[in-house]
């Protein structure tokens, strides 16, 4: 049996081009959404599917997952949930409820409708794995980014109830708490900040590769911190 489809959601993003290359080098059939196709933007992998849906809605979200899951050589084994934001604001009291509302429409919304899509593919070809990406602050939170902590808080509760509810039809789902990610944007957005200390893309993606994979079949429910030295 081969190693099967994975969904990676964000995988344009600054995570999910190592990602990518990390499942399509280890042989998975990877399937990746897109709002909309931008040509020469995928990431450098062989293997890849491209699809085109919008993953805030429940239609695009079942979109994704049926092209996903439409390959019978290679059924869904795993999801993979990269789609995120971040925003920095004021304190709780200077925030807009709606500015606050936005961070769990983009970190939450995505991440619960793609795996409640997923779910009855994965139990029905036998189980499979789901890994979703929460943040340092959701256990740590800083200043001016409540709604982002919560946010993000919230897709780690999510993942822990799926890891309960579905441990006994044999899907496991596990989080990743990346501290800052080293990405241009984020270099960018902190150009005075030691770098060298942050996670990069290529050390998160064989975690996530390995909390997908079947070398990680005991383990559900966990919460992984990938800080790197930051």
């Amino acid at each position: 049996m081969g190693l099967g489809s994975v969904l990676v959601t964000g995988g344009f993003g600054g995570l999910g081009g190592a990602v990518v290359t990390a499942f399509a080098e280890s042989g998975w059939r990877v399937v990746v959404p897109e709002r909309k196709t931008r040509p020469g933007s995928e990431p450098a992998a062989a293997g890849l599917v491209r699809v085109v849906a919008d993953l805030g809605e429940p239609a695009g979200a079942a979109q994704a997952v049926e092209a996903a899951a439409g390959e019978p050589a290679a059924p869904l084994r795993a999801v993979v949930n990269l789609v995120g934001g971040y925003a920095s604001g004021g304190l709780v009291h200077e925030t807009p409820v709606e500015e606050f509302e936005r961070m769990l429409a983009v970190n939450l919304r995505p991440t619960y409708l793609v795996t409640q899509a997923a779910l009855p593919h994965l139990v029905a070809s036998g189980g499979g794995a789901v890994v979703c990406v929460s943040a340092r602050a959701a256990v740590a939170p800083f200043r001016g980014a409540a709604g982002y902590s919560t946010a993000k808080a919230a897709v780690l509760a999510f993942a822990n109830a799926v890891a309960v509810e579905y441990r006994s039809q044999n899907v496991r789902c596990n989080t990743v708490l990346p501290s800052v990610i080293d990405t241009p944007a984020n270099r960018a957005a902190q150009p005075d900040a030691d770098h060298s200390r942050w996670v990069t893309p290529a050390e998160i993606a064989p975690v996530i590769r390995f909390l997908a994979s079947a070398d990680s079949a005991p383990t559900s429910g966990a919460t992984v911190p990938v800080y790197g030295r930051a």
